[in-house]
């Protein structure tokens, strides 16, 4: 894990899920998700960054605990992850990276994580820029 500044952030944020720990079921830890993150500026594209934020609330009680582990957050010791790419991505302002997440917990340690990305990056006006890529990530 690492912590990624924010003026190195290319692209707006893409919510890939939600999670109510209230009410999640084992099943729905397993998911695919379509992506896509528009460019905001021209730049190298050297990696895809995931965190997240959280709200607690506890009922009856007004006083609400949010954080956040992303580069526009304060600090916390969990940083982020940063999935590097094979091959950085010279983006242009309007350029778009779509693709899909999924992720399954892994067969041997359900702790772990096993997770796929595929991604192309997309020009404005529709061409392919760079063709499709698969990255695979065993998070422990």
């Amino acid at each position: 894990m690492d912590v990624v500044d924010s003026r190195a952030v290319v692209t707006d944020e893409f919510v890939f899920r939600e999670i109510d720990i209230h009410t999640v079921t084992k099943e729905e830890l397993s998911f695919k998700v379509p992506f896509s993150l528009r460019v905001q500026r021209s730049d190298q594209v050297h990696a895809l960054l995931a965190y997240f934020t959280i709200d607690f609330a506890a009922p009856g009680v007004s006083k609400r605990i949010h954080f956040g582990t992303g580069p526009f957050d304060r600090y916390t010791h969990w940083k982020q992850t940063v999935f590097y790419l094979p091959k950085d991505l010279q983006t242009d302002k309007g350029d778009r990276i779509e693709g899909t997440l999924s992720c399954v917990p892994n067969g041997k340690n359900p702790r772990d994580l096993d997770i796929s990305i595929e991604y192309k990056q997309v020009g404005p006006e529709g061409e392919i820029k760079e063709e499709s890529t698969v990255m695979h990530y065993n998070m422990c």
